[in-house]
C-alpha cells in the first residue's frame, strides 16, 4: 500500500503527462505482479464495490477522533471530500503496517461479507496501523468512490513503457469485462494469446468536435452521416454467441435482448461499430424514449414495446473474424452494407445512411436539419480513414448543432471536489414562474478558475442558510446555461430535465429580472423535447 500511495503522490502533485506517464512506468516495472493488477483494474473504473455507507464511515471517524458530529461535518465542508477528511482527523496511528495493496483490497471483500460490528472493528483497526496517505486511499476503496486524474490512454501509454508491448496491443488486451479476481497479471498482460476472449471488443475510435470547414479541403474527401443520439455500442459476433459494450466498457447486452435477433441474419466473426437507438415506424425516436431502459440489468415487457432499439450500424471492425480496421473507411463500409442488405427490415439494425452533398454550404443545411430528427449533428469520415484507436485528430470529425441556452439565475451552491474542494463550483440555477423562482438544473462547468474563485468569495458573503454543503444564496447572478437538450420529467419540481447543461457565459450584463421563465423552458419541450 506504500507503493501506490507513493504513486497517487506523485501523479496527484503533477498536472505534466510526462511526470505521471514516468511514475506509472516506475510502478509497474517494480510492483508485484498482483498489486500491478489491481492498479490497473482501479485506473480503469474496475473498483469494489462500496463497504459500508458514508454516514458509517463519518460516525465512526468523529468517534475514533474525538470529534462530535457538528464539527466533523464543519470539517468536511471545508475540506470537501468524505476520505481526506477522516484521513487528516483521525489520530496518530497506534500501529505500523507494510501490506500490500491487495492485501487491504482483500480485506475489503472480507469486510463486505460481515456484520456491522465486525466491519467497524475492522475499519478503526485498519486505520489505527495507517498513516494520512494511505487511510485516505484506503477510506476511498471502502466507499467504492476511487478516482484519479489518469486516462486509460495514459495509463496504457505507461504500461507499453514498462512492458515493450505495443500500446495498441495493450489496449486491446485492457477491454472486456476481465477483473482481478477473473484473470492474472500473466493472463492479461503477458499471454500469448490476448484475443481468447471471444467478448473483447475494440478500443472505440473517437471523433474531435470540428470548429472550422475550412480545415477539411475537398468535400469529395469526405463522407457525412447523422451523429445519432443515443448510446454508441459494439456488437460483437464470435462462436455463434453475442455480446454488446458500451463505449465505457460496460457490458449491455441483457439491456438490450432485441439484439439477440442478429445471430440469425449476420454472420460469425462480425463486430459492427453503431449506435442503439429507440427506433419506430423507421425513425429514431428521442434520447427520452431510450432513457428507461439506462442502467436496467432487466427490461420488463412494457418498455420493450415502449422503446424498441435497433443497432444504426456505423462501421465494420472485424469481418469473417478477420480484423480489418486497417482498411479504409470505404473499403469497410462496403462490406458493412454487404453484410446489413440480406437482413429483413424485422431485424434490429439498419445501416447509418450517408448524408449526400457536394458543398459545404449544402452540408450546412443539412446540419441545421439535425435537431428535427432527434439527431446531434453530423459526423464526417475522410473516405480513406482506418479505424484507428481513441481520439486521434484529422479524420472523423463530429459537427454537432449549436446548443440550446437560457438564460436562469443562481440560487444554491455547493463546494467542488479535489482541486476544486474550497471552491463553490456547483450551482443551481432557477427560472421564473410567475412571481416565484423555481429550480430547474444544476451545472458545474464552463466557468474559468478566476470565475469560480470571484463566486466562491462572493458565495461566502451572500449565503441565506446552510444545509449540508450546499448554500442557500441571494439570487442575484445570472448565467446562460447551454444544454443539448430537454425531456419532461416527473421527477423534478419544474417538470423539465436538461441533457448536459453547462453554463456558457456569467451574464454580468443581465439583471435577474431578465432572466428566462419556466414558460419558455415548456416551449422548449414542446418544440424539441
Amino acid at each position: 500500500m506504500k507503493d501506490f500511495a507513493a504513486l497517487f503522490a506523485r501523479i496527484d502533485e503533477s498536472t505534466k503527462t510526462s511526470v505521471k506517464t514516468a511514475a506509472l512506468a516506475d510502478y509497474f516495472r517494480n510492483a508485484p505482479d498482483d498489486d500491478k493488477l489491481w492498479t490497473i483494474a482501479l485506473f480503469s473504473g474496475r473498483r469494489p464495490k462500496r463497504t459500508i455507507t458514508a454516514t458509517k464511515l463519518r460516525a465512526w471517524a468523529a468517534e475514533a477522533a474525538g470529534l462530535p458530529d457538528w464539527l466533523f461535518e464543519e470539517s468536511y465542508s471545508i475540506v470537501g471530500d468524505l476520505a481526506e477528511t477522516i484521513a487528516l482527523i483521525l489520530p496518530v496511528p497506534n500501529a505500523q503496517s507494510d501490506h500490500s495493496l491487495t492485501y487491504w483490497i482483500d480485506q475489503i471483500t472480507t469486510l463486505s461479507a460481515q456484520d456491522e460490528t465486525a466491519r467497524r472493528a475492522g475499519i478503526l483497526a485498519a486505520w489505527d496501523m495507517m498513516p494520512t496517505a494511505q487511510r485516505f486511499l484506503f477510506t476511498k476503496l471502502l466507499t467504492g468512490g476511487f478516482r484519479v486524474g489518469i486516462s486509460q490512454k495514459l495509463m496504457t501509454r505507461a504500461l507499453a513503457q514498462a512492458t515493450g508491448q505495443d500500446e495498441a496491443t495493450l489496449t486491446h488486451r485492457l477491454m472486456g469485462n476481465w477483473t482481478p479476481a477473473t484473470t492474472t497479471w500473466v493472463e492479461l498482460i503477458d499471454a500469448d494469446d490476448p484475443t481468447a476472449d471471444l467478448s473483447r471488443p475494440y478500443p472505440f475510435y473517437l471523433a474531435y468536435g470540428l470548429d472550422n470547414l475550412d480545415e477539411l479541403g475537398a468535400p469529395t474527401d469526405w463522407n457525412a452521416e447523422r451523429k445519432w443520439d443515443g448510446i454508441r455500442g459494439q456488437f460483437i459476433l464470435r462462436g455463434g454467441e453475442h455480446h454488446l459494450w458500451s463505449r465505457g466498457e460496460e457490458l449491455m447486452t441483457h439491456r438490450f435482448p432485441e439484439l439477440a435477433q442478429l445471430r440469425d441474419f449476420l454472420p460469425d466473426g462480425t463486430v459492427i461499430d453503431g449506435e442503439i437507438l429507440a427506433f419506430a415506424d423507421e425513425k429514431p425516436l428521442s434520447f427520452n424514449a431510450l432513457q428507461p431502459r439506462i442502467g436496467r440489468k432487466t427490461v420488463p415487457k412494457k418498455l420493450l414495446t415502449e422503446a424498441p432499439v435497433i443497432l444504426m450500424a456505423y462501421d465494420l471492425l472485424e469481418m469473417d473474424g478477420k480484423d480489418i480496421r486497417n482498411d479504409t473507411f470505404t473499403t469497410r463500409r462496403n462490406h458493412l452494407e454487404n453484410i446489413i442488405k440480406d437482413a429483413p427490415n424485422t431485424a434490429p439494425i439498419r445501416l447509418s445512411a450517408s448524408v449526400p452533398f457536394d458543398d459545404w454550404d449544402t452540408l450546412t443545411a443539412e446540419r441545421q436539419r439535425s435537431r428535427e430528427l432527434h439527431a446531434e449533428g453530423l459526423m464526417l469520415k475522410r473516405h480513406d480513414s482506418p479505424y484507428l484507436s481513441g481520439r486521434k485528430r484529422g479524420d472523423w470529425w463530429k459537427w454537432k448543432v449549436d446548443p440550446l441556452t437560457i438564460d436562469a439565475v443562481m440560487i444554491y451552491a455547493q463546494a467542488g471536489h479535489g482541486r476544486r474542494a474550497n471552491l463553490f463550483t456547483d450551482y443551481t440555477f432557477a427560472v421564473w414562474n410567475g412571481n416565484e423562482l423555481t429550480p430547474f438544473t444544476k451545472a458545474y462547468s464552463g466557468l474559468t478558475d478566476a470565475e469560480f474563485r470571484e463566486i466562491t468569495t462572493w458565495v461566502r458573503k451572500n449565503t441565506q442558510q446552510k444545509f449540508g454543503p450546499v448554500r442557500q444564496v441571494t439570487p442575484h447572478h445570472v448565467f446562460e446555461i447551454a444544454f443539448e437538450g430537454i425531456n419532461a420529467s416527473p421527477r423534478h419540481k419544474s417538470g423539465v430535465a436538461l441533457r448536459f447543461p453547462r453554463m456558457l457565459r456569467w451574464r454580468k450584463d443581465k439583471p435577474m429580472s431578465e432572466v428566462n421563465t419556466l414558460d419558455d423552458l415548456k416551449d422548449m419541450l414542446a418544440t424539441y423535447g
